[in-house]
């Protein structure tokens, strides 16, 4: 009976239902968006390693870090190596060939700490650093995309009109955190001294490095911290140290609550969906009151009138949530493939299309009890004479 009402008027009933599509779409594919990429930025942190340790420098309270520094905390027991990482975004040039590159200034001991691997040449040597020297390590999309092909050892570049030698080629790494995000996908590594002549913004004072346990984690975040409280005056504020497990915990307490947020606004999608089924219905049991008065008159009981309308309520209210998370399907697809290049994949998330469903399904009783209570009630007498 509810299936030959709402197929009795296709096109009211999909705008009816139109609420709940769009409703369903926002709860799902937000969510599913917001799961698929803290996924993959989970991945990239858990990829950096258990041994690694980040260190800002907030304050260094006229006694700057330097590579000098950095030589020197080498040398304390339960720290591995210690790397600087500079970082400008600049526009490189080969030929006739221009794009924009991240440009990482650093010291040998990044491409241990940072896991990178190499495909040919070399990475930075200290030598390059001792020196200044004008030489560039680049990833394959830098060599493709740039120069036009991998075998470039040997060819010069030229960084905001500063020329570099190609010394080394590095795979891509595409699950890192610049690769998850899109950004930065054109690489090149260069000496960190040769950074500080590129970029006026780069200077002497390290203000950010990486560390590598040489044994446990704790034992090296234990020397490095009464490193720095030694050297910035027992000031804690002066640093930040952080650790794998600090940057997941940190990245699930954001996506936990950007979740709530836009599963909170989705939410109210839905409502105002649920609210359009009720006024339908509303309009329904008026149009159908002649109707109602019949079948009261031989015989229907309320129960069963308020189970009628109540059903019709509810198939809209759970047709109208199958369309949007098969929609919401079709999307995540389509998005998928879209941002394939970014390492990033999008699926319906299960447990929210089961909150999706059960939502659904409370929108449709609870907006469609007025309506059929209203129906249920009516006087079979006075439904009969309803318009005439």
């Amino acid at each position: 009976m509810a299936l030959k009402s709402i197929a009795g008027n296709k096109f009211r009933s999909f705008l009816t239902m139109l609420g709940i599509i769009i409703g369903v779409m926002a709860l799902v594919i937000l969510v599913s968006l917001v799961s698929g990429a803290t996924g993959s930025v989970t991945d990239s942190i858990a990829g950096l390693g258990s041994n690694l340790l980040t260190v800002t420098v907030s304050d260094d309270k006229g006694a700057p870090v330097t590579l000098h520094t950095l030589n020197e905390w080498m040398e304390e027991d339960g720290i591995g190596l210690i790397a600087p990482s500079g970082e400008i975004s600049a526009t490189a040039r080969y030929e006739g060939n221009s794009d924009t590159v991240t440009v990482y200034g650093t010291t040998p001991a990044y491409e241990t700490i940072n896991g990178l691997s190499l495909l040919l040449g070399r990475f930075i040597k200290s030598s390059d650093v001792d020196n200044h020297t004008n030489v560039a390590v680049i990833n394959e999309t830098a060599a493709t995309e740039l120069i036009g092909y991998t075998d470039c050892l040997g060819e010069e570049v030229s960084i905001d009109g500063v020329k570099y030698t190609v010394v080394g080629l590095l795979e891509d790494d595409e699950d890192s955190l610049t690769a998850v995000f899109g950004r930065g996908s054109i690489v090149a590594y260069i000496p960190y001294t040769s950074l500080m002549r590129l970029s006026s913004e780069t200077s002497s004072a390290i203000t950010s490095f990486s560390v590598s346990a040489e044994t446990d984690m704790a034992t090296a975040e234990t020397a490095m911290t009464s490193l720095l409280m030694e050297r910035f005056d027992q000031d804690d504020d002066a640093f930040t140290i952080s650790t794998r497990d600090e940057l997941e915990d940190a990245m699930s307490s954001v996506t936990s609550n950007l979740t709530i947020l836009l599963g909170s606004i989705a939410g109210i999608s839905l409502v105002v969906g649920g609210i359009g089924i009720m006024n339908i219905m509303l309009v329904t049991v008026t149009e159908r009151t002649r109707e109602i008065g019949i079948r009261k008159a031989i015989g229907a009981s309320r129960r069963v009138i308020l189970q009628q309308f109540l059903m019709e309520s509810v198939v809209l209210s759970m047709l109208g949530c199958l369309i949007g998370v098969f929609l919401s399907w079709a999307m995540l697809r389509i998005i998928s493939v879209v941002v394939s290049s970014l390492s990033m994949s999008f699926s319906l998330e299960w447990n929210v299309v089961l909150i999706a469903v059960g939502f659904c399904f409370v929108i449709g009783i609870v907006f469609g009890l007025y309506p059929a209570n209203k129906a249920a009630k009516m006087a079979p007498i006075d439904a009969l004479h309803y318009g005439g």
